[in-house]
C-alpha cells in the first residue's frame, strides 16, 4: 500500500507540482501550507479539483513546533520543502531566514524523531556551494555561504545530518540545482525574462549576465523526490539533482527570446545585482550519485532538453490567466 506522506511547502512552486504528482500516483498526501487569513493554499488553489479534494490540507507555520508536530501525526514519510528562498530578501531580513530555514527544519527533525517517522527527505540548494571551486560539483564540494539565505540552508542541512548521526533519524538530503518551470516566482530569472518579453518590452531588465547555472525542469526535480522517497538505504546521504549542463544568464535570455520569437536588448538593473562577493559565479552539478542511488536522471538535459523545458514554461506563461499572478512592470524582491 502507498504510504502516508507529509509535504511541507506544498503551496509553493516545487511543492505544488510534487503534491500533484504524488496524488496521481496514489499516495495519501497531507499538504502543509502556510496559514493565512485568506484561507489560500497557494499554488494548490490552481490544481484540478479532483487533486485538491484528494488532499488533506493542513494550514500552519513551519516555525511553530506544536503545529509541526500536529501536522506530522500519522505520517510515515516527510518531504520537507518549506523554506524562505529569495536571495535578495535575505539581505533585507536575515532573521526571518534563520527562523524559517533553521528553526523550521529543527521543528521537523524533532517531531520526526519523537513520532518515529520512517523517512525524512530534506531539501537543500546548490547555493550552499557558493561559486564553484571545481566542476562539475560533487556532493563533497566545500560549502560556502555567500548570502544569508545560503548560510541558513547550510545550517539546516547540517542540523539534518546531525540528527541522523546523533539519533539515527532516517534523513536524506536532496540538493536540487536551479529548478524552473510553471508557477515559479517572478523574482527568478526565467519568469523575469518571459514575463517582460510577453509584456511587449524590447529592453528587459536583468541582474548579472555572466554567471552560469545548471537548470533543472520541475518535472525532473519532482521525479527525483519521488525516487528518493521510494529508494532504500539512502539515509545520511546528500544527493544532487542536476543535469550537468550549464548556461550563462545572457545566453539563457537569448534562448528564451528566440523561442518566443522576440528581439530584445538586455539592460542591467542595479537592484537585481547581488553584492559582488555574494554573487555565485558558476554552478553545474555532477548527477552521478543520483543515478547510482536513486536510479534517477533528468529527461530534460543538454541544450535540447533545456529548450524543451523552456518551451513548456513559456506555454504556461502565455496563458493570460496564469500571468495574472505576476507583475512584470516592477522588480519584486
Amino acid at each position: 500500500m502507498k504510504k502516508n506522506i507529509l509535504i511541507t511547502g506544498a503551496d509553493g512552486f516545487i511543492g505544488s507540482h510534487l503534491t500533484e504528482a504524488l496524488v496521481r500516483q496514489g499516495y495519501s498526501v497531507r499538504a502543509f501550507v502556510l496559514y493565512n487569513s485568506f484561507n489560500s493554499a497557494g499554488w494548490l488553489d490552481q490544481v484540478k479539483l479532483e487533486i485538491k479534494k484528494s488532499l488533506d490540507i493542513f494550514a500552519g507555520d513551519i516555525r511553530d513546533p506544536n503545529g509541526v508536530r500536529k501536522a506530522m501525526e500519522g505520517q510515515e514519510i516527510v518531504l520537507h520543502l518549506a523554506a524562505l528562498i529569495g536571495i535578495p530578501y535575505s539581505y533585507h531580513s536575515p532573521d526571518t531566514y534563520v527562523d524559517t530555514n533553521i528553526k523550521g527544519t529543527l521543528n521537523i527533525l524533532q517531531a520526526a524523531r519523537n513520532l518515529g517517522v520512517t523517512k525524512v527527505v530534506h531539501t537543500s540548494t546548490s547555493e550552499v556551494y557558493g561559486t564553484a571551486q571545481t566542476v562539475p560539483i560533487r556532493e563533497d564540494h566545500p560549502l560556502q555561504g555567500q548570502s544569508p539565505y545560503s548560510a541558513t540552508k547550510i545550517g539546516a542541512d547540517q542540523l539534518a545530518l546531525s540528527f541522523h548521526r546523533s539519533f539515527g533519524l532516517p534523513v536524506t538530503i536532496l540538493r536540487p540545482f536551479n529548478t524552473y518551470g510553471p508557477r515559479q516566482s517572478a523574482r527568478a530569472v526565467i519568469p523575469a525574462i518571459i514575463t517582460q518579453i510577453l509584456k511587449g518590452k524590447k529592453e528587459i531588465s536583468l541582474g548579472s549576465l555572466h554567471p552560469t547555472r545548471d537548470l533543472l525542469y520541475v518535472e525532473d526535480t519532482v521525479a527525483g523526490f519521488i525516487k528518493a522517497l521510494e529508494a532504500p538505504k539512502i539515509e545520511g546521504e546528500i544527493i544532487h539533482l542536476g543535469t550537468g549542463y550549464e548556461i550563462s544568464i545572457a545566453k539563457l535570455a537569448e534562448t528564451v527570446a528566440a523561442l518566443i520569437g522576440a528581439k530584445i536588448k538586455i539592460q542591467g538593473s542595479k537592484e537585481r545585482v547581488r553584492p559582488a562577493s555574494s554573487e555565485v559565479e558558476r554552478l553545474v552539478a555532477d548527477p552521478a550519485k543520483a543515478k547510482k542511488l536513486l536510479k534517477w536522471g533528468p529527461t530534460h538535459e543538454g541544450k535540447e532538453g533545456l529548450k524543451n523545458g523552456l518551451l513548456k514554461t513559456i506555454n504556461w506563461f502565455q496563458n493570460p490567466e496564469n500571468r495574472e499572478y505576476y507583475e512584470s512592470d516592477r522588480y519584486v524582491v
